[in-house]
């Protein structure tokens, strides 16, 4: 755990192009606190924990557990996620990976809408928050023409 959190915390700082000391008077403690944490000679408590994760906009959660090694990209903001990469079989099907199918309560037998964009390529949507959202866009039209 040590590991994660000094690594992620270290990449976190540099996409967001502070010094230790930048961060450090961001979090109202010390450099040496920052470079420690970094290192991982030392962890940094839960209240440092919730600051790092507000102040970088990710999930406390990722913070601490998130392997960019695992996944292949760093930390990612807060609400989005990368689940890794899946490998299409000779007829088309993928695996979607279990933390995917936990975060959107996807299981067995349910219906997932494929919608593609030229440019932004493929996206995979479960088929009720569609429904919500087509919910919603007719009630809003139906306030706008009241």
């Amino acid at each position: 755990m040590k590991n994660l959190i000094s690594t992620n915390l270290k990449n976190l700082r540099k996409r967001y192009d502070y010094t230790q000391e930048q961060l450090a008077e961001k979090l109202n403690v010390s450099r040496q606190v920052i470079a420690k944490c970094e290192k991982g000679e030392s962890l940094p408590d839960i209240q440092l924990c919730s600051q790092l994760a507000e102040l970088f906009d990710v999930a406390l959660d990722d913070l601490v557990n998130y392997s960019s090694k695992e996944v292949g990209v760093d930390v990612p903001p807060r609400g989005k996620h990368m689940f890794g990469i899946v490998t299409v079989s000779e007829r088309g099907q993928i695996v979607i990976p279990k933390k995917a199918r936990e975060v959107f309560n996807i299981q067995s037998g349910s219906q997932l809408i494929i919608v593609g964009d030229d440019e932004r390529g493929l996206g995979i949507v479960p088929q009720h928050y569609m429904k919500k959202f087509f919910q919603q866009a007719f009630l809003a039209e139906e306030d706008d023409e009241r």
